[in-house]
């Protein structure tokens, strides 16, 4: 018993000092302060009408009418039924929220190093290191939480992989399972897609590797072996994946059938994003050295107040009062001159780690450091974008799924993931005995002479290297002078000044301490203490600098990120159905939803057929989209800035009868005939449900009505009658993968009409209509995962038994 301790005792203390660590970064939480999070405050507008319905009735309802005139919930943090795995990553998730990131990224590379045989010292220290790596903060800062809980579980799905190719092969398979299923249900797909290229990396390494060893039957059983767990893994998550999948093609992410731009020009034929849209945020290559100097493009767009900066000092001498500067030097967001529109924050990695990264080069041989290198250089070069186009198309056209996603830099967490695992390894080789002394000093002077030689350039030849003008720079000089500029710019130096300093003197520090220890003048484990301290206090010095206590505010101010305006008191005091639009924010803010039924909203993947008719019409100054989606109220701002509410009388309201239709054959025809149609008369049909109409002309009936009597964000209830078979239009967004139709209780089949909307055909008489929301994919997916996860449950049983007989047997052979 005493040895099983012995063993486990110092991983105890581990995990132990992580949840100390991260609760002490997070220190706000201890007291109930919730941390304001930009990206999760748009969350909450978007998802509260889910949210309350789910309080409320205890029901999921998987569809919201309060964002962009109606979608599915599935990327709203819907829950699903079966979700097992949801339950186990809450358990391991159990410190407040952001705590629970932190305490993630630390446990998940701690057992990466430990499956790659690192002793627990240099695991713990590779952990914090990765952890603390300002770009996983600063994303915990701005609210990318799915983003963080993807790359958290990332190492971790490494881990499983690893022990596979080791020949452990049943306890990789469940770890690979887990760890995967984890990663999956974190829904981020982005993230994972990246995963998954260096996965690929590291599987041609082990390929090659094995090829050279002989040992492909080996290799090729562990793939196998990995992708049984990772179907094992799919299934487990296979109501979100399938309804994710479904509702992608339906959005800004799929294909759209429209062949023309707004401007009459041919639309290009990509399924996906577009290039200029997924290369906004493209790394410039000269900022790749910000991993290792912080503030060498000046950090972020909105730097920490300094009360002794030149630009501090040029707003005193313009008369701007001692009380008031802190608050004028932070509405420009200015040092950021980088390639990039704007960064909360440098991508640093730690002077000391990139520093160990480079002697890990010299001293770590192998497949292990080649699918690290690997992963390294392919993510900083497709970081670079626009700027390294020809290699990023190559992605862009020929890999599947990769122009689904935008802002190319956040590939940048790939090299995060490798840089610190080489770095350890580096620091492991030269504090080992294994190693030949001699090896060791070699590649220590070659380090030292690479790492502090670049850090003494950028020091000394700043002027003639940099240029600290950043973009728009030409657009301040002229609205406020050279000189203003000019302060900016001396403040931009003085960053990268200080952080070239700093770099230096570290990166001293660590070449100086691991010679004293070749000199056999401190031990190993005074080595790791100090290198520990150093690495820890480096790079959260960076990281305060973008998220500290002042990130933190009272719970209740989190929990109800917005506050209504005198506008939105006026709307609310309307009690029937209807939606809102608010011109300063767009289709790209999620405050009005939160109030109210929106046009509105902040997500990744608008519903694609609403953003065609904002880029047609809304973005042109028409309102035909507004008319059809029953905007009753346009929220518009006069010009001293107060809010106005604009009543609009050509609402259509929530159903009406058409006298005719217009069928047209395409979807191009069918936007372009909104412009000046009266919609309450004439509907606009693609050619393609001619069948389901009978008849293409109405006659007037007076004494015909429709009327909605029931809503829900599910349900939907009219009640309507007319004198002869009639053409009903309803201010209802057309998704036909989930909502059902119903006539007295008959499921009855419906059509697209005005490019975006449902239309119905109804029979002579009085009659209940009903649209329930009832996705077949949440069902079919759900009984999936409840068979995926009992097959887990007994392969780990299975495992545990089998595990457990085995050892007995050894033991009483050894008896």
């Amino acid at each position: 018993m005493s040895f099983s301790f012995k063993k486990i005792g110092p991983h105890v203390a581990v995990v132990f000092v992580f949840i100390v660590t991260a609760l002490l970064y997070f220190s706000p939480v201890l007291s109930g302060k919730k941390m304001f999070q930009s990206d999760i405050q748009q969350y909450r507008g978007m998802a509260k009408e889910q949210m309350d319905f789910r309080a409320q009735t205890g029901e999921e309802p998987y569809w919201t009418d309060a964002a962009f005139g109606g979608m599915p919930t599935y990327q709203l943090g819907a829950k699903y039924p079966n979700n097992w795995i949801k339950s186990l990553d809450l358990g391991i998730r159990f410190l407040p929220r952001p705590a629970d990131y932190l305490f993630l990224y630390f446990i998940s590379f701690y057992i990466l190093l430990l499956v790659l045989k690192l002793d627990w010292r240099y695991a713990a220290l590779g952990a914090l290191a990765f952890g603390f790596s300002s770009y996983l903060i600063i994303i915990l800062g701005v609210g990318h939480n799915a983003k963080a809980h993807a790359i958290a579980y990332m190492p971790l799905v490494l881990s499983g992989i690893l022990l596979t190719f080791r020949r452990n092969y049943i306890w990789g398979f469940i770890l690979t399972t887990l760890a995967m299923a984890l990663e999956i249900v974190a829904n981020h797909v982005q993230m994972t897609y990246y995963l998954m290229l260096l996965v690929m990396v590291l599987g041609i390494a082990y390929l090659i590797d094995a090829i050279r060893k002989k040992e492909l039957p080996h290799y090729f059983k562990s793939v196998g072996i990995l992708m049984l767990a990772v179907v094992l893994a799919v299934g487990t998550n296979a109501a979100s994946l399938m309804a994710t999948s479904e509702y992608s093609s339906f959005s800004t992410r799929g294909k759209s059938e429209l062949t023309i731009t707004p401007e009459g020009s041919p639309k290009e034929d990509v399924a996906g994003l577009d290039k200029a849209y997924i290369n906004q945020y493209s790394y410039g290559i000269s900022e790749t050295l910000d991993l290792f100097i912080a503030g060498l493009y000046g950090g972020s767009n909105s730097e920490p107040y300094n009360k002794d900066s030149e630009f501090a000092n040029f707003l005193l001498k313009q008369g701007v009062p001692p009380a008031q500067i802190e608050s004028v030097y932070g509405q420009f967001g200015l040092y950021y001159w980088g390639s990039q529109p704007g960064v909360s924050g440098p991508a640093y990695l730690g002077a000391i780690i990139i520093f160990l990264f480079v002697l890990g080069l010299f001293l770590v041989r192998g497949r292990l450091k080649w699918w690290l290198v690997g992963g390294t250089v392919l993510s900083l070069l497709l970081s670079y974008g626009s700027n390294l186009a020809w290699f990023t198309d190559l992605f862009i056209d020929y890999f599947p799924l990769y122009n689904k996603f935008r802002a190319v830099t956040s590939i940048q967490v790939i090299a995060e993931l490798c840089v610190p695992v080489l770095a350890i390894f580096g620091l492991y080789k030269m504090l080992q005995l294994t190693e030949p002394a001699e090896r060791k000093l070699i590649a220590l002077k070659w380090t030292t002479g690479i790492t502090a030689g670049l850090a003494l350039i950028i020091l000394l030849f700043k002027g003639s290297l940099f240029s600290f003008a950043g973009e728009n720079d030409a657009y301040f000089i002229q609205n406020f002078g050279m000189e203003f500029m000019n302060a900016v710019k001396e403040d931009r130096k003085a960053l990268l000044i200080n952080d070239s300093i700093k770099t230096l003197v570290l990166v001293l520090l660590a070449a100086g301490l691991l010679w004293f220890y070749l000199k056999k003048k401190v031990s190993e484990s005074q080595a790791l203490i100090v290198l520990t301290l150093l690495i820890v206090f480096d790079l959260v010095q960076v990281d305060r600098r973008y998220v500290n206590a002042e990130n933190f505010m009272a719970a209740r101010l989190v929990e109800q990120p917005f506050q209504q305006s005198a506008a939105d008191q006026q709307i609310l005091q309307d009690t029937t159905r209807y939606r809102v639009y608010e011109q300063s924010i767009g289709l790209n803010g999620a405050r009005t939803s939160y109030f109210h039924s929106s046009i509105g909203g902040y997500h990744g993947a608008k519903p694609g057929r609403l953003a065609d008719l904002a880029d047609f019409y809304l973005y042109q100054g028409k309102m035909a989209p507004l008319n059809i989606l029953n905007v009753k109220y346009v929220i518009t701002q006069n010009e001293e800035g107060e809010e106005q509410v604009q009543i609009n009388p050509n609402a259509n309201g929530n159903a009406w009868f058409v006298q005719n239709v217009k069928l047209v054959p395409n979807a191009d025809t069918e936007i372009l005939a909104l412009e000046n149609l009266n919609t309450l008369q004439t509907a606009v049909v693609d050619q393609k449900f001619e069948n389901q109409l009978g008849s293409l002309i109405f006659p007037e009936d007076s004494l015909a009505s429709i009327s909605l009597v029931e809503h829900q964000p599910n349900y939907l209830k009219y009640k309507a009658t007319t004198g002869a078979q009639r053409l009903a239009v309803f201010s209802e967004v057309y998704y036909p993968n989930g909502w059902n139709a119903y006539i007295d209780g008959n499921q009855v089949d419906y059509i697209k009409a005005d490019y975006i909307l449902r239309a119905l055909m109804l029979p002579e008489g009085s009659h209940t209509i009903e649209f329930k929301f009832e996705p077949q994919v949440i069902e079919t997916g759900s009984k999936i995962s409840l068979a995926s996860n009992i097959i887990l449950i007994l392969i780990l049983l299975g495992s545990l038994f089998y595990s457990f007989r085995k050892r007995n047997q050894k033991v009483k052979t050894e008896a």
